[in-house]
């Protein structure tokens, strides 16, 4: 058996357990996305017999939790010096861009719908339910009538097209 498969089972057979572990550390709605995000660290690991220990899972884990700790607060930090930095913006409400960043903005999205019919329609669906809509991997598994695997494969699948276009962006 290869090791890529050996780490695969090892993970789903304790994703149940990593997902109390996040939800217990204070990561709510966020679990099932921060799970996501620790299948891609262990899937990157250099040693994936290692990666497939669960204590190496629940390390990685903790330090997920942590670097979601850390970015949050210094993007509170960030966003509160911003507002205190210009005067007459109300609190909350963020000036109109500009011209030039707006039009950039249409051609990025325009890029990214593009990339995305070219995904099957199962996992653009289920991208869609999942980020726009914000529903949970596991509600959108029982919609669909797939497994949570599934879901994340084809999450996987979608994110890996957008990471594509915006690396090929002008």
């Amino acid at each position: 058996m290869s090791t890529t498969l050996q780490l695969e089972e090892a993970y789903l057979a304790h994703r149940e357990r990593l997902l109390r572990f996040l939800a217990a550390r204070g990561a709510g709605e966020a679990a099932e996305d921060l799970l996501q995000d620790l299948w891609l660290r262990l899937a990157a690991a250099p040693d994936p017999v290692a990666a497939a220990g669960l204590a190496y899972m629940m390390r990685a884990a903790d330090r997920l939790m942590i670097d979601r700790y850390r970015s949050e607060r210094q993007a509170n930090l960030r966003g509160r010096a911003w507002a205190e930095a210009q005067p007459g913006v109300a609190e909350g409400i963020a000036p109109a861009p500009d011209p030039e960043r707006e039009v950039a903005a249409r051609q990025e999205v325009a890029r990214l719908e593009a990339a995305l019919r070219t995904l099957p329609p199962r996992a653009a669906a289920i991208l869609r339910r999942h980020r726009i809509d914000g529903h949970t991997q596991r509600e959108i598994a029982a919609e669909f009538g797939v497994s949570i695997s599934t879901v994340e494969s084809d999450l996987r699948r979608a994110y890996a097209t957008i990471l594509g276009v915006r690396e090929s962006e002008p």
